[in-house]
């Protein structure tokens, strides 16, 4: 197989708009949990220790946080259908990509330097300008210019 098709296949797994996550972000994930024949959301709150890979369809973070004194890690893949939503509540200063020291530290020498961000815009998808533009086009082209009053 060629290497564009396996990049075509790839590319329809993607999601039209994932939130830009980095590391020392505080993230909400909520992920669907399948329970016997029900679904359940969840959400697993923490610091992103590691993002790998943004721009693939296996693009993935891993997420740690403490509970009841235990550190726990969790890895997502950003692209999968099981991850519903990422919400970005704190943004810090890092100056690199992984964090795996936070995994020897604990209290006040775990903290990371917050850093002021627009909290709305960051959580807002970008796809979305887009999606407001396509669907412009679409109007436009059910209501073309000097056709009188648009049909509803």
């Amino acid at each position: 197989m060629s290497f564009s098709i396996l990049k075509q296949i790839g590319d329809a797994q993607k999601k039209s708009a994932v939130v830009d996550v980095r590391p020392g972000d505080t993230v909400k994930v909520t992920q669907k949990i399948k329970e016997g024949e029900k679904f359940r959301s969840q959400v697993f709150e923490g610091v992103v220790i590691r993002a790998d890979r943004k721009e693939s369809h296996t693009a993935r973070i891993v997420v740690r946080k403490i509970a009841s004194g235990v550190g726990v890690e969790k890895s997502f893949l950003l692209h999968s259908p099981l991850v519903e939503k990422i919400e970005i509540t704190k943004r810090s200063k890092v100056r690199r990509n992984n964090l795996g020291y936070l995994r020897e530290r604990s209290g006040k020498s775990a903290r990371l330097a917050a850093k002021d961000f627009d909290r709305v815009a960051v959580n807002t998808l970008k796809v979305m300008a887009e999606e407001k533009a396509s669907e412009e086009t679409v109007e436009e082209a059910r209501n073309p210019k000097g056709a009188g009053e648009p049909a509803e």
